[in-house]
């Protein structure tokens, strides 16, 4: 199976996971679970292929995408309550998600002819989109806004490291891995060890009625 394939189906699994434990959070029912898997999983992928104008959609072409959603769906609706941090697990799983879909979107990228440039950011807006969608749709405030957090800066800086290392001549699968274990490196110390970003410090004036 292409490298391409065997990332796309991890982003889909482990996407689906995270936008399940994000419908048990929301008390959603099977059907709920269901979109929210499909929606998280095949939605930022399906972005990356319209915008590099590859046809047909990865999961349109192969069927087994959404089996592979589904079944995480039920899996999750099953056990998702056995889960008492949901939210932690959401938080690592999701930076495992964030990994593995940002070097899907490189390898997209750099397969479709794409300059350098377009490869780092088509690897941002795959990794960072599923968990976007699946936030503001389970109400959920996204992750990659809130303050201070690792998580956009670490999707730039491992698709820049991966963009840069195919710009050197390195192979796929070191650009790769290279890419995607900056990401995880640095959103595991955000997560871990408390890495932040300086946030904006200045209050708004109080009104006085």
């Amino acid at each position: 199976m292409p490298y391409a394939a065997l990332l796309d189906f991890a982003a889909v699994f482990v996407f689906a996971l995270t936008g399940d434990i994000a419908a048990s959070r929301a008390q959603l029912d099977i059907v709920g679970f269901l979109f929210i898997a499909g929606l998280t999983a095949m939605g930022v992928g399906t972005v990356r292929d319209v915008i590099l104008d590859r046809s047909p959609i990865f999961w349109v072409a192969d069927q087994r995408y959404l089996a592979v959603a589904a079944a995480a769906g039920v899996l999750m609706f099953v056990a998702a309550g056995r889960f008492e941090k949901r939210y932690r697990i959401l938080l690592w799983l999701d930076a495992v998600a964030l990994a593995v879909a940002l070097a899907a979107g490189i390898l997209a990228a750099r397969a479709a002819g794409a300059p350098l440039g377009i490869v780092a950011i088509m690897g941002v807006v795959t990794g960072c989109l599923g968990g976007l969608m699946r936030d503001v749709v389970c109400n959920e405030v996204p992750l990659v806004l809130k303050q201070g957090e690792l998580y956009v800066t670490a999707a730039f800086a491992g698709a820049a490291l991966g963009a840069g290392a195919f710009a050197l001549g390195l192979g796929p699968v070191p650009a790769l891995l290279l890419a995607g274990a900056a990401t995880f490196a640095l959103r595991a110390g955000s997560l871990a060890f408390g890495w932040r970003l300086p946030g904006y410090g200045h209050r708004p004036p109080r009104i006085r009625g």
